[in-house]
């Protein structure tokens, strides 16, 4: 039997997705379940615990006295970005007492999210300090609170002491398109950076 072409891509195996690892961080209650749960196109993996009496002395909930609930070890979510192309997302907690998890959690990331709130900045400073250590691209998103001020990126890049080439963008974290742009930048950033510095390599000698 003789095949032709449409017949031999038909047998030829498809090829997996490539899937990338994609953290999501930010200080405590800005909005990192938000924005998993909002973009997987599964049900998110969520392990929430309610807040209790013995964590007031170590969760500050200035600014977010509303919040009953803390993630206590991650949160996991899955986008396909387009055809060939999945992001699993997992969500940091953000409290100090969970930070042994980060690097578990940080092995084999492509790159990080850092969720910031304007009103509450420096409650993501340790997660940038935290990336920036370890060389893992990152994008910082202003997750936009009503009745929060907003800033110009600069602004926020300035007050997080950021190197010009970390994205710094807006999104809306209980949007599914806004945090889909936010991916979206964070892989094109680490991409840019793995290009870079495979240009950067020295051409080994004949």
């Amino acid at each position: 039997m003789v095949f032709g072409r449409s017949d031999r891509r038909r047998q030829e195996p498809e090829q997996a997705p490539v899937a990338l690892k994609i953290l999501v961080a930010g200080g405590f209650g800005v909005g990192k379940t938000t924005l998993v749960g909002a973009v997987s196109e599964i049900k998110p993996l969520r392990t929430e615990e309610a807040l209790s009496a013995a964590g007031e002395p170590v969760d500050d909930t200035a600014g977010v006295e509303q919040k009953t609930t803390t993630t206590v070890a991650m949160d996991f979510g899955r986008i396909t970005v387009r055809e060939g192309l999945v992001l699993y997302l997992f969500g940091t907690p953000g409290q100090d007492r969970f930070w042994f998890l980060w690097d578990e959690l940080a092995q084999g990331a492509l790159g990080a999210v850092v969720l910031a709130d304007t009103r509450r900045l420096e409650d993501c400073f340790a997660a940038v300090d935290y990336f920036e250590r370890r060389g893992i691209p990152f994008a910082v998103a202003v997750n936009c609170f009503e009745g929060a001020r907003s800033f110009p990126a600069e602004a926020v890049r300035d007050a997080l002491d950021l190197d010009e080439h970390v994205p710094v963008v807006a999104c809306d974290a209980r949007e599914r398109e806004s945090a889909k742009e936010v991916l979206i930048a964070v892989v094109e950033h680490a991409l840019r950076r793995s290009a870079e510095a495979r240009a950067s390599e020295p051409v080994p000698a004949p």
